[in-house]
C-alpha cells in the first residue's frame, strides 16, 4: 500500500467513519446534562465518557470529560472475556474503551465495565468550575470479575451486574457485593441476567434484567441453553487451538429455555409464570413507574403474541392485549411501555399501516410508517417514522422525529435526512444526517416541555469523526411500477453523453436491512465503487424495512423469488433513466446481500454477469430459529420451502446458459453465519463442475473490524469485478 490516504484505508481505519462521532446519548430528567460516548479522534477506537452541560440559551455549552479508559487502566491493554466478545459481536460493536454505560434515574451516576472491572462515574458538576460533587469523578468498585452489563438502580444506591453467569448487586459505595440469583451446582449451561443468542441477535433485546422503579427488586431472566445443539467453530490457521463451543439454535432445533424471576434485594424470589408452551419467546420487558412489569411474549412461529402484566407479589401474569397476524408480527424498538398515567404504548400493523397506539387509540395513520418509540413522557410520545403509503411528501430514505401529544402529531425534524432523538425535561437532543453532508449533526434543543414547536437550538455536541476523502452523490429515486426505493451513484467525472457504464448492484435486499437512506456516509462505499468506473445501484426491494408492512411481508416463504425479482425489476426500470450497460452487470453484498449476490448469478445469469458474495447464508437450515422460522417456517413441516430458497441445491440454479464468475468471501470465526454455508456452496459448485473462487478470512467474524482486512477486502473486490466485466 502507498502512503496516500485512499478511501479503502480511511474507511477501514475510521470504522466506516463512526470513530470520533458522539453516540449513546442520554439526557437527564431535568434537561441539564447530556451524557454521551465519543473517542478522541476519527481513528481512535477507545470511547470516553463525556457530559455536556446544557445552557439556558445558545453559546454557553461546556463539555466535560468524565472517564478516560486509558487513564483508568493505567495504559494497560483492554482485556475482553469470551462472553463480552460475544456480546459485542451480537451488537456489531467494533470499537473499544467504554462501549456502553447505564445510568440511574436522575442521570447523576453512570456505571460501565472496562476489562471486566466495574467503574462508576459522577456525572454532575458544581457551579464553580466542573469539579464533581464528591471530588473524584470516577471510582472502581471492588467486585467479582469479570463484570458484564452493569446498571445502577434508579435511586442510585446499588449497581447490578452479571459475573460468572450470576446476577449480582453491590452498594454504590462498593460494599455488600453479593449474588442475587445464580446457577446452582451442576447447572453449567444456566446464566442469569443475560440475553440468549436469538434475543440479542434477532429480537434486538440485549439485556436480561430490569430494575424496579424504586430500586428494591430486579426482574431477572434465567437462560438455560442446555437444550440447544452445540456447534464447534475451529480456527484452521491455528490447529493447536481447541475449537470454540457455540450453542447455536438452528432453524427447527430447540431454543434456550427462558424464564423470569422477581428477585428482591432482601433475598426474596418470586417466579413469573405465563403460558410458555404457547409463547416461549420473551421478546420485550419493561418496568417503570407507570405500571407493573410489562412483558411481550411470542409464539415460536411469531404469528401470535401477548402483552402481559406481572404481579410482582405472586408472579402471576395477566393478559393486557393480544395480537395475531397470518404472516408474522414485527418487533419494534421502544415498546411496549407505560405512559406516566398508566396507558400502554405499542406499535401495531393495521390495514397495511404501521401505527403508534397509546392506550387503545391509534395516534398515527397511513401517512406515517412508525419505526421506533424514543421516549414516553407526561406530555406525549417521541417517535421516528418514515413516510407511509398515504404520505403527501414521500421522501425516499427519510426518517424523521415526531411528537404525539395533546395537540396531535408534530414533526420535529425537517429537510432530507435521517434523524433520531433523546430527551429529558425541556431538552431534546436530535441527531441527523443528510444526503449532501458528511457525518451527523447532534443538536441540543431546549424549550417548554409539552410544546415541541417551541424548541430552539442552544448547543451542539462536537464530532471528531474524519471527513471522507471522497464525496458521495446518491441520486435517490423510486424504480419502476413497484416504486422500489433506490440510489444511483455515478463516477464524479461522468458527463452526459459519455455512454453507458458497467453496472454494480450493491444491495442488502433483505429483512431489517435498509440501504437506501437519505444519508451521505451510508453511500460512501458505493460511491467509491462508482469512482472505479461503475454505475452503482442500491435497491431496497420487497422485504426491506421502511415502506409498509405489506412490503416487508411479501417475502414470506419466498426469499429467493421476491428479493431477486425486485433487483431485476429495479435494474431494468432504472436503465430507462440512467446510463446503465445491461450487458455488463455485477452484484455484490454481505450477509443477506451475499446470499442475494450468489443467488443472482446462479439463477439469473441472463441478467447478472459476476458476483461477490460475502458471508452468505446458503442453506437456511443452518441459520437461527427466530429469524429463519419467521420467514420460512419450520423446516420439518416446510422442507420444500427451505429447498426452494437454498443456494446449495443445484435444482434451483438456472439450467443451461453461461456460468458467471463468482467470488465467495467468509470469515472463518463467524458464529452468526458460520463458514459451513460457504463450504457447502463451494462443494455443490465443485460437484457440478462450476468454477468459482473462495476467499477465507482467518480469525474474522461476521464483522470485519480489522483495519487491513477491511481495506484490502474492498480492493480485492473491485479488482475481481473489473476483471469479470472487462472494466479498464
Amino acid at each position: 500500500m502507498s502512503d496516500h490516504l485512499s478511501f479503502p484505508r480511511q474507511h477501514a481505519r475510521t470504522q466506516r467513519f463512526t470513530l470520533g462521532a458522539p453516540r449513546s446519548l442520554t439526557v437527564s430528567p431535568d434537561g441539564e446534562r447530556v451524557a454521551f460516548l465519543r473517542s478522541g479522534s476519527g481513528t481512535d477506537r477507545a470511547n470516553r465518557l463525556w457530559v455536556l452541560d446544557v445552557p439556558e440559551r445558545e453559546g454557553g455549552a461546556a463539555e466535560r470529560l468524565v472517564a478516560d479508559p486509558g487513564a483508568l487502566l493505567d495504559g494497560a491493554r483492554e482485556e475482553l472475556t469470551a462472553e463480552e466478545r460475544a456480546r459485542r459481536e451480537r451488537s456489531r460493536e467494533g470499537s473499544a474503551g467504554i462501549v456502553a454505560y447505564a445510568v440511574d434515574g436522575a442521570v447523576r451516576t453512570a456505571a460501565f465495565a472496562l476489562s471486566g472491572r466495574l467503574f462508576t462515574a459522577d456525572l454532575t458538576a458544581d457551579t464553580a468550575g466542573g469539579a464533581s460533587r464528591e471530588g473524584s469523578r470516577v471510582r472502581e468498585l471492588p467486585v467479582a470479575a469479570p463484570v458484564i452489563d452493569p446498571r445502577p438502580s434508579p435511586d442510585g444506591r446499588h449497581v447490578a451486574y452479571v459475573s460468572g453467569g450470576a446476577l449480582r448487586v453491590v452498594a454504590a459505595d462498593g460494599s455488600g457485593d453479593r449474588v442475587v440469583a445464580g446457577p446452582d451446582d451442576g447447572e453449567a449451561h444456566v446464566t442469569w441476567g443475560l440475553a440468549e443468542f436469538v434475543a440479542a441477535e434477532e429480537m434486538d433485546r440485549s439485556r436480561g434484567y430490569w430494575w424496579s422503579p424504586d430500586g428494591d427488586r430486579l426482574l431477572a431472566a434465567r437462560v438455560d441453553d442446555s437444550p440447544v445443539r452445540r456447534w464447534w467453530i475451529a480456527d484452521p490457521a491455528n490447529p493447536r487451538d481447541a475449537p470454540a463451543e457455540v450453542a447455536y439454535p438452528a432453524a427447527g432445533t430447540p431454543n434456550a429455555e427462558v424464564t423470569l424471576t422477581v428477585c428482591g434485594l432482601d433475598g426474596s424470589r418470586t417466579e413469573v409464570t405465563w403460558d410458555r408452551e404457547r409463547h416461549p419467546y420473551l421478546a420485550r420487558a419493561h418496568w417503570s413507574a407507570g405500571g407493573p412489569p410489562l412483558l411481550l411474549v411470542q409464539s415460536r412461529d411469531q404469528r401470535d403474541q401477548a402483552y402481559l402484566t406481572v404481579d410482582v407479589t405472586t408472579g402471576r401474569t395477566a393478559v393486557a392485549h393480544t395480537e395475531q397476524d397470518p404472516v408474522w408480527l414485527e418487533l419494534s424498538t421502544g415498546v411496549p411501555a407505560w405512559t406516566p398515567d398508566g396507558r400502554m404504548v405499542r406499535i401495531e400493523d393495521r390495514e397495511d399501516a404501521r401505527v403508534l397506539v397509546v392506550g387503545e387509540e391509534a395516534v398515527t395513520d397511513a401517512r406515517l410508517h412508525v419505526r421506533a418509540v424514543l421516549d414516553v413522557a407526561a406530555d406525549g410520545v417521541l417517535f421516528t417514522a418514515s413516510a407511509g403509503r398515504d404520505a403527501q411528501d414521500p421522501g425516499v430514505g427519510e426518517i424523521h422525529v415526531h411528537h404525539a401529544g395533546a395537540a396531535g402529531v408534530t414533526r420535529l425534524t425537517s429537510g432530507a435526512g435521517t434523524h433520531a432523538a433523546v430527551r429529558g425535561g425541556p431538552s431534546t437532543v436530535v441527531s441527523g444526517t443528510a444526503p449532501d453532508r458528511p457525518g451527523a449533526q447532534v443538536r441540543v434543543l431546549r424549550g417548554e416541555a409539552g410544546v415541541p414547536s417551541a424548541l430552539r437550538e442552544v448547543a451542539r455536541v462536537a464530532s471528531y469523526a474524519e471527513r471522507p476523502v471522497l464525496t458521495a452523490r446518491p441520486m435517490l429515486t423510486r424504480a419502476g411500477e413497484r416504486g422500489i426505493p433506490a440510489a444511483v451513484l455515478l463516477p464524479s467525472g461522468y458527463r452526459e453523453g459519455d455512454g453507458p457504464l458497467p453496472v454494480l448492484m450493491d444491495p442488502y435486499g433483505g429483512p431489517h436491512g435498509q440501504r437506501v437512506v437519505a444519508s451521505h456516509d451510508a453511500h460512501l462505499t458505493s460511491q467509491w465503487f462508482a469512482e472505479q468506473g461503475f454505475a452503482v445501484v442500491v435497491a431496497d426491494g420487497r422485504g426491506t424495512p421502511g415502506t409498509s408492512p405489506e412490503w416487508e411481508k411479501a417475502v414470506a416463504g419466498d426469499f429467493a423469488g421476491v428479493t431477486l425479482d425486485d433487483q431485476v425489476h429495479a435494474l431494468r426500470a432504472l436503465a430507462a433513466s440512467y446510463p446503465l450497460d445491461l450487458e455488463r452487470v455485477a452484484i455484490r453484498g454481505w450477509s443477506y446481500g451475499g446470499y442475494l449476490a450468489a443467488l443472482a448469478v446462479l439463477r439469473r445469469p441472463d441478467v447478472f454477469h459476476a458476483a461477490v458474495s460475502g458471508a452468505p447464508v446458503t442453506d437456511w437450515r443452518l441459520y437461527d430459529t427466530h429469524y429463519t422460522e419467521r420467514y420460512l417456517g419450520d423446516p420439518a413441516t416446510a422442507p420444500e420451502v427451505y429447498a426452494a430458497n437454498s443456494l446449495t441445491d443445484p435444482a434451483g440454479w438456472a439450467r443451461g446458459g453461461p456460468v458467471r464468475p463468482l467470488m465467495v468471501v467468509h470469515g472463518l470465526a463467524d458464529d452468526n453465519v458460520v463458514a459451513a454455508h460457504t463450504l457447502r456452496l463451494s462443494s455443490a459448485l465443485l460437484a457440478a463442475g462450476r468454477p468459482h473462487q473462495v476467499l477465507p478470512l482467518s480469525g474474522v467474524t461476521h464483522m470485519t473490524p480489522q483495519e487491513q482486512v477491511a481495506e484490502n477486502l474492498l480492493l480485492l473486490q473491485v479488482d475481481f469485478l473489473k476483471r469479470a466485466l472487462s472494466v479498464a
